[in-house]
């Protein structure tokens, strides 16, 4: 599994953060998300989730240079996409974490809690993260999320009470993915819990992949409401009291 790494120069060791990629795959975009986390004091991994497939990037533009919605593709491109995707299991994706933190024991990172932010299919993952090892990862960012609220028997929120911390949560109103009934059974399953802090925050205006700054959907002022927001739930879980306690595995 190759990934892209940004972390402080010298020091250390810093908390971890993995930042979980959109169904596009890497690219720079991700990268220079991932040395913006890395600025604030962490250890930002950015891990390629489709490595059993290769190092698959998709990429395509418009006529001003912008990455284009999903919803603008051709059919078959978007079948391709999805199937892609949706093939990351929560049994693959559990494997792929404990391979980074397992990883992580050998770079710069510290042994307390760990935080993870996502975007699109990475918001999923996210989730799944803090559900797969709710003993690590205690900051949970979710962006814009796909899936999070299904009738499959895998769909994450009816795995939410093994989650820890705090849970983020920023959507676009424009955005079938946030639909009230999303929202509501996300609030049902982590809006009532006394160990978990839920909080979210719904975009006026603003449509999936809002929080991309490549992208021709992309919200400025959204974006940045939830990075203050993910940054200061960093920092509370990180680096606040609550880190103080080992969380290694």
């Amino acid at each position: 599994m190759n990934a892209y790494v940004a972390h402080p120069d010298g020091g250390g060791p810093f908390p971890l953060v993995v930042v979980f990629m959109d169904i596009w795959g890497l690219r720079e975009e991700l990268f220079a998300i991932a040395r913006r986390i890395a600025a604030q004091g962490y250890y930002a991994l950015l891990p390629n989730l489709y490595y059993r497939h290769g190092r698959i990037a998709y990429e395509r533009r418009n006529a001003a240079g912008q990455m284009v919605s999903f919803d603008t593709l051709p059919a078959d491109l978007q079948a391709e996409m999805l199937a892609i995707g949706r093939g990351i299991s929560r049994d693959m994706l559990r494997t792929d974490l404990a391979g980074i933190l397992d990883y992580s024991r050998h770079e710069p990172v510290s042994p307390g809690p760990a935080g993870s932010v996502g975007f699109c299919l990475g918001g999923r993952m996210a989730f799944i993260a803090g559900q797969a090892f709710p003993d690590k990862f205690r900051a949970t960012g979710s962006l814009h999320g796909t899936l999070l609220v299904t009738d499959a028997p895998q769909s994450p929120h009816r795995f939410a009470q093994h989650m820890r911390g705090e849970v983020y949560c920023g959507h676009a109103e424009l955005d079938k993915s946030s639909a009230p009934p999303v929202m509501a059974g996300l609030a049902e399953v982590l809006g009532r819990r006394d160990d978990v802090a839920y909080s979210v925050n719904l975009h006026p205006g603003a449509h999936h992949g809002y929080s991309l700054p490549d992208r021709d959907v992309y919200d400025h002022a959204a974006a940045e409401a939830d990075w203050r927001a993910v940054f200061a739930m960093f920092e509370r879980q990180l680096k606040g009291p609550a880190a103080s306690v080992s969380a290694d595995i």
